[in-house]
């Protein structure tokens, strides 16, 4: 199996194992305590998602009355809009907001600059690092000059508005925008970008013990020495939704949905595949809505998967399901805006697999559907003269496993019930007479 995609089947089968454990066990209550430092762990992207679980936790500790809220921060950065939420709840809590970025050799790139500079204490470990916050483009594609310039002055001012917020170095938050500077550990100290290198969440916590930080409705000394740390995971329900925020779970949940969807049109009536599908679509659809997408590639990719399912009932010779391919091969590798996260990508050998099993499928689709179009005619046709046949009504009778309407030979008469034989056919109306005798009844 190629090294690349065993991540991806962790991470799948993760998805399957937290939905199963979220039915099963729930989410456990949690025991807090005014005094508690709260505890949040950020090892991901920057989303909907992380923001939504970040927001939250926030919120839960001020309203609990815990001494501060500590989030543990590793990233390679995310979504601006996003982030920019989740700024804009660390300058407006209630609560004091420690941003520590853990653990050694991790850093907070891009969005997490933005993050670590709004917390009202802001903490490294050794060998991490913190910078490249230059905005990107949205679709893919170069920004023009005039537009380029507006994007970054407003990230700039972005920037530059948190760190003084914080009094912390407004230009270094300006260089990390512009000339996507970065610095390490005991580098950002010296420039005043964050507050201190701390060796471990313990070391951190004894050496902010009595410093004063400023909320919006004043001033509040810290007391985290010796604090209970209390550790508040994501939700079983935000894990599944994390897990799913993956581009190589977005295409297999995509793909996947597609052959449900073509399995119940092609056989109407099995209800499971078709349910199934639209399932899986709508969570791949959501999956894509957390991840900055380049909305050609995404087109592309539909587009692909729906020619591929044409060529199974358009006898084009191929032709639809040679266009799927490539439509699909295409979107898949244009999916990702990978200017704007250049972290995330769907990975080649999956694309290549997916797109060689779908075009089998096909394959294999359409000879089965080439076969029964080519297939002679086996109901209806001479095959059924001389057929024993059951009344079942004045005028219809059961033959060969299907209802035909009927109509007596000339100079007999259909019985009420019982036996006759097929004699001949006008359309769909078959001519019959009865039976001397008892025949061979059928069920």
């Amino acid at each position: 199996m190629p090294s690349m995609t065993r991540p991806i089947l962790r991470r799948l089968a993760a998805v399957c194992v937290v939905a199963g454990s979220a039915g099963l066990l729930g989410a456990g209550p949690v025991r807090a305590g005014a005094g508690d430092v709260h505890l949040l762990t950020l090892d991901d992207i920057i989303n909907p998602i992380s923001v939504r679980y970040l927001e939250r936790g926030i919120a839960d500790a001020a309203d609990e009355g815990a001494a501060a809220v500590l989030i543990e921060l590793s990233t390679p950065g995310g979504l601006l809009e996003a982030t920019q939420d989740l700024t804009g709840a660390m300058l407006n809590a209630d609560v004091p907001v420690i941003v520590y970025v853990t653990p050694p050799g991790t850093h907070a790139a891009s969005a997490g600059v933005f993050i670590t500079m709004a917390g009202h204490v802001a903490a490294m470990a050794p060998s991490t690092r913190i910078g490249a916050a230059t905005p990107v483009s949205g679709d893919g594609t170069e920004i023009p000059e005039d537009l380029a310039r507006k994007i970054i002055n407003d990230t700039v001012e972005y920037g530059r508005s948190i760190a003084e917020a914080r009094d912390r170095n407004a230009d270094w938050a300006e260089d990390a925008v512009r000339d996507a500077d970065v610095v390490g550990a005991n580098e950002a100290v010296e420039i005043e970008a964050v507050d201190l290198v701390a060796a471990d969440r313990d070391e951190l916590l004894e050496a902010i013990d009595g410093q004063t930080v400023t909320l919006r409705n004043g001033e509040v000394t810290l007391a985290t020495a010796g604090a209970p740390v209390l550790e508040l995971p994501m939700s079983p329900f935000e894990d599944v939704l994390m897990a799913i925020s993956d581009p190589n779970i977005a295409v297999i949940l995509l793909s996947l949905g597609s052959l449900g969807l073509y399995f119940e049109l092609s056989a109407p009536g099995s209800f499971f595949p078709g349910i199934a599908g639209a399932i899986a679509i709508i969570i791949g659809l959501f999956s894509v809505g957390t991840l900055p997408i380049n909305y050609a590639g995404l087109v592309l990719l539909l587009l692909g998967l729906a020619l591929l399912g044409a060529e199974i009932w358009v006898a084009s010779g191929g032709v639809l399901g040679i266009g799927g391919a490539i439509a699909f091969l295409l979107g898949s590798s244009l999916l990702i805006d990978d200017t704007q996260a250049p972290f995330l990508e769907v990975s080649r050998p999956l694309i290549y697999g997916i797109t060689l099993a779908l075009v089998a499928f096909s394959l294999v689709a359409v000879r089965a559907v080439m076969r029964a179009r080519h297939r002679p005619v086996a109901i209806g046709g001479t095959d059924m003269l001389g057929s024993t046949a059951v009344m079942r009504g004045p005028a219809s009778v059961y033959v060969e496993g299907e209802l035909w309407s009927a109509r007596a030979r000339e100079g007999s008469q259909l019985p009420a019930d019982g036996n006759v034989r097929v004699m001949g056919r006008e359309g769909m109306t078959l001519i019959v007479e009865p039976l001397d005798g008892a025949g061979d009844t059928q069920q």
